[in-house]
C-alpha cells in the first residue's frame, strides 16, 4: 500500500472545516510520524496552515446572513407603510362620517323648519349658524397655532401628536397641507426616517399644488438618504422627480446638487 506524501497530507488539512480541523490535525500528525518521512519543520508548517484556514473562514462574511438582514429591513419598511396607510384610511373615514352627520343634521333642520318658519326664527337660526361657524374657525386656528408652537419648542413627540390630532379633526382645513408637512418634519427630526418617507410622500400625493409640495418631495429624498446606502437609488429617483415636477423651485437646484453627490446613476 502506497504511503501518503507530505504534500497530500498538507492539502487535506487545509480543506477540512474548522470544527474538525483540530482532530484532523492530530490524526495527520500521528500518521505522518508513523510514516517516518516528516521533519519537525513540516509539523510546524502544517499547524500554521490550519491556523490560517481558521482565521480566513472566521473573517469571511456570511452572504446569507446579510441577505436575511436586508430582507428583514425591507419587510419592516413595508409593514410600516401598510400601518400608516391604514391610519390614513381610518382618518379619512372618520372625516367622511363627520361630514355626513353634518349633512343629515342640516337636512333635518331644513325639513323641520320648512313648514311655516317665521322670519324672526329664520334670522335667529342664521345668527346661530354664523356664530357656530365662527367658533369652529376659532377652534381650528387655535389648534393649528398650538401645534405650531409645540413644533417651535422642538418637542417632536408632542408635535407629532398635535398635528395628527389636527388633521383628524379638520381634514378639509385650509391649514391641512401645512399641518401635514409639519407632521412629516417633526417625524424626521424625531429620527423616524422610514415613517418620514411615507409622511412627506403623503403631502405631495394629497396636496400636489401646495407651496409645501416641492419641499416635501425633496425632504422625502433626504429621509431616504438617512436610511443608508441601500436606499440611495430610491433617493436619486426622488431628487430627479423634484427637478421634473418642480423645475422652478429652489429645491430643484438643491436636488441637482444631491444628484451630483450621488453620481449619475
Amino acid at each position: 500500500m502506497q504511503k501518503p506524501t507530505k504534500t497530500q497530507l498538507l492539502r487535506s488539512a487545509g480543506e477540512v472545516r474548522p470544527a474538525r480541523r483540530a482532530l484532523f490535525l492530530a490524526i495527520v500528525l500521528t500518521v505522518v510520524a508513523l510514516a517516518g518521512c516528516v521533519s519537525k519543520g513540516d509539523f510546524l508548517r502544517l499547524q500554521e496552515r490550519v491556523a490560517r484556514m481558521d482565521a480566513i473562514e472566521q473573517d469571511s462574511p456570511d452572504p446569507f446572513a446579510r441577505i436575511a438582514r436586508l430582507s428583514a429591513d425591507v419587510e419592516a419598511l413595508r409593514q410600516e407603510v401598510r400601518d400608516l396607510q391604514g391610519e390614513l384610511e381610518l382618518a379619512r373615514k372618520e372625516a367622511a362620517d363627520a361630514l355626513e352627520e353634518v349633512r343629515r343634521t342640516r337636512s333635518v333642520i331644513a325639513e323641520g323648519g320648512a313648514a311655516g318658519t317665521s322670519e324672526a326664527g329664520a334670522a335667529e337660526e342664521e345668527a346661530e349658524a354664523a356664530l357656530a361657524t365662527e367658533t369652529g374657525l376659532d377652534q381650528e386656528l387655535a389648534a393649528y397655532q398650538t401645534a405650531l408652537g409645540v413644533w417651535r419648542e422642538d418637542d417632536y413627540p408632542a408635535c407629532i401628536d398635535r398635528f395628527t390630532g389636527f388633521l383628524q379633526s379638520w381634514p378639509e382645513s385650509g391649514y391641512a397641507d401645512d399641518a401635514a408637512y409639519w407632521l412629516a418634519d417633526c417625524t424626521y427630526k424625531n429620527d423616524e426616517f422610514k415613517r418620514a418617507v411615507v409622511r412627506f410622500n403623503a403631502v405631495v400625493s394629497v396636496y400636489p399644488d401646495s407651496p409645501k409640495a416641492p419641499d416635501a418631495l425633496y425632504r422625502q429624498g433626504e429621509s431616504l438618504l438617512k436610511l443608508g446606502p441601500k436606499f440611495h437609488e430610491a433617493a436619486r429617483t426622488v431628487f430627479k422627480k423634484v427637478q421634473k415636477d418642480y423645475p422652478a423651485s429652489e429645491r430643484a437646484t438643491e436636488a441637482s446638487q444631491q444628484l451630483e453627490r450621488l453620481g449619475a446613476g
